[in-house]
């Protein structure tokens, strides 16, 4: 039987989960990938030719533009510290990102609640999710009190899931929604490469894929089941969500909180991995729908980008007609490897795109997938149903 045909297109399914608005919000401060060499040796007094010349390098083959960040000229006066090899600086970094990341989130969180035409008191649970802060109590609390929802709003929270911690957070918020009838699920994610800035050192050449790749910024979404159709309208429908972790990974991503902030090593052969296992686990979610013989290009794919080797190898092993990534290709252009908040960016542009589809008429993509990697290694992978027709 394949569900596929069923024609339930906009007909939500009792009971199933729905993303009923995205919201976004950024740093002021916007880099570009072409100027990011020159102002980072100058920001660390450093002046090695040949890391400037590697970072050059590899600022081009992240097909990165443009980056907000919170890092900024005023915080470098008020902290040099940060630009210094070996200082115990977690304290100092924690002051700058717990704030920034609660204001980014109530930012994101607002838009998200202005397109979402929804009012503050619906909102019964929120899930938060950041890479980029600790503190007791947490920044859930903190972006609860900030937008003023109600203090027995129930809170979760996802710290240091990485990469995956957008879509986690998708599949706890598609639990709550579905399990509490009625229930409207904020979840917000919000993240700071403040929190690993270093200087450039031969000693952590891998540290400059991150300086050209990762970017800042926060990501809403509302969640809920059995939409108001009248006042609301559901975007994407959250069928089925899956979870894996790949034994004898958890080296492959590895990070730790020191002393001088996060410091991150990701394994060359990331990219392998991750293609190796992909196509296996997209298979699991979407043999749900009984699709025949692996229809990858009658889908549509929400891919978090975390790299464009990442990227080229899925779109590689599964065969896929090139636009079917352009949404994350437009995400990690824009952008850069914002984390956690990146799956949003990319589900907005997929909402855009899709309405142009839709004015050339070639056809609904009704189900697809939305896939993130992090830590672990872990897959997080939802089966949805497009609903913007």
């Amino acid at each position: 039987r394949n569900m596929g045909n069923e024609g339930i297109m906009n007909g939500v399914t009792p009971g199933k989960a729905t993303i009923l608005a995205l919201g976004k919000a950024f740093p002021h401060q916007l880099v570009m990938q072409e100027y990011l060499v020159d102002g980072y040796f100058r920001d660390t007094n450093c002046d090695s030719p040949e890391l400037k010349q590697k970072l050059t390098r590899l600022c081009k083959t992240t097909t990165v533009k443009t980056r907000y960040v919170v890092m900024s000229e005023e915080i470098l006066k008020k902290y040099p510290e940060l630009a210094a090899e070996g200082i115990p600086t977690v304290k100092q970094r924690l002051e700058i990102c717990n704030e920034a990341v609660t204001e980014m989130a109530i930012e994101a969180s607002q838009a998200c609640i202005n397109n979402w035409g929804g009012s503050l008191s619906d909102i019964t649970h929120l899930v938060y999710v950041s890479s980029s802060e600790a503190r007791l109590p947490g920044g859930d609390l903190y972006l609860a009190k900030g937008l003023g929802l109600s203090p027995d709003t129930q809170r979760v929270m996802l710290y240091f899931a990485g990469c995956s911690g957008g879509v986690a957070g998708l599949r706890v918020a598609k639990d709550i929604a579905e399990n509490n009838p009625g229930s409207r699920v904020l979840i917000a994610t919000s993240e700071t490469t403040i929190i690993g800035f270093k200087p450039p050192s031969a000693d952590r050449p891998y540290d400059l894929v991150g300086v050209a790749l990762f970017g800042d910024g926060a990501g809403a979404m509302i969640i809920g089941s059995d939409p108001i159709l009248e006042s609301e309208k559901p975007l994407f429908e959250l069928h089925t969500a899956v979870q894996e972790f790949l034994p004898h990974t958890e080296k492959k991503i590895d990070g730790r909180l020191t002393e001088e902030g996060i410091s991150f090593k990701l394994a060359r052969e990331l990219p392998q991995i991750i293609e190796d296992n992909v196509e296996g686990f997209c298979d699991k979610l979407i043999s749900v729908v009984g699709f025949e013989n692996k229809e990858y290009n009658k889908m549509f794919w929400a891919v978090h980008p975390g790299g464009p080797a990442i990227l080229n190898r899925i779109e590689k092993r599964l065969d896929l007609l090139p636009e079917k990534l352009s949404a994350s290709r437009r995400a990690l252009m824009d952008y850069g490897n914002a984390s956690s908040n990146t799956i949003v960016y990319v589900l907005e542009y997929m909402i855009e795109e899709g309405l142009k589809i839709r004015k050339d008429a070639r056809g609904d993509l009704e189900w697809g997938l939305i896939l993130a990697f992090g830590p672990g290694i872990t897959f997080e992978g939802i089966l949805a149903r497009n609903l913007c027709a």
